[in-house]
């Protein structure tokens, strides 16, 4: 199976085809901020100054990337309000849920793993 980049609508670089389900997961979260911020994104609205105090460490040009990247992937909506001061809120699609739920069983092993490493002295 041959593979090649494709850029989709919103400039996003996405291997294709994908060998199977998991490859095809793994290219929308891949990178160190995603999986977080989709987390944080949890059942509620967020602001972008919102989404930066609950990922601590990004920075404001790495989180509007991967919002951008996020959004053209369907996982995370964009809501803009005609207000001044501008206000935009970033949720979930059903998508984005559908995989924040996945993702929990992914945090579950992620603790446990720690708790290995903290025992083992390795934290």
């Amino acid at each position: 199976m041959r593979t090649y980049l494709e850029v989709s609508g919103g400039g996003v670089m996405r291997k294709q085809p994908y060998v199977c389900g998991l490859d095809a997961a793994v290219d929308v979260i891949d990178g160190k901020w995603k999986v977080l911020i989709i987390w944080a994104l949890n059942h509620r609205r967020c602001r972008f100054g919102e989404l930066r105090r609950l990922v601590p460490g990004v920075s404001e040009k790495v989180l509007a990337q991967q919002l951008r990247e996020l959004e053209a992937d369907g996982i995370v909506h964009r809501e803009s309000y005609d207000v001044v001061p501008p206000k935009v809120e970033y949720s979930l699609t059903e998508l984005g849920d559908e995989l924040n739920t996945a993702l929990g069983p992914l945090g579950a092993w992620g603790k446990r793993r720690m708790a290995v490493l903290e025992e083992a002295g390795q934290d």
